[in-house]
């Protein structure tokens, strides 16, 4: 019986040290997902600003595709 607590216990351990690990790695992810989203936008913005400073009336990525 003392055994069968001892494995279990290991068994636990185990779990909540990877649960730990694994938390980190979803906290760390949803920082770079974060990141990556800004990034994303600052480009669209610097790209919309290009197309109109070219001669664009509506920026490119503002425009409705023709299958529209």
């Amino acid at each position: 019986m003392a055994q069968d607590t001892t494995r279990l216990e290991e068994m636990l351990a185990h779990q909540a040290k990877m649960l730990d690990e694994l938390s980190e790695v979803v906290a760390r992810q949803g920082r770079e997902l974060d990141r990556l989203t800004r990034l994303t936008g600052l480009l669209m913005e610097r790209e919309a600003e290009r197309e109109f400073t070219a001669g664009g009336q509506i920026p490119l990525a503002d425009q409705k595709p023709p299958h529209w």
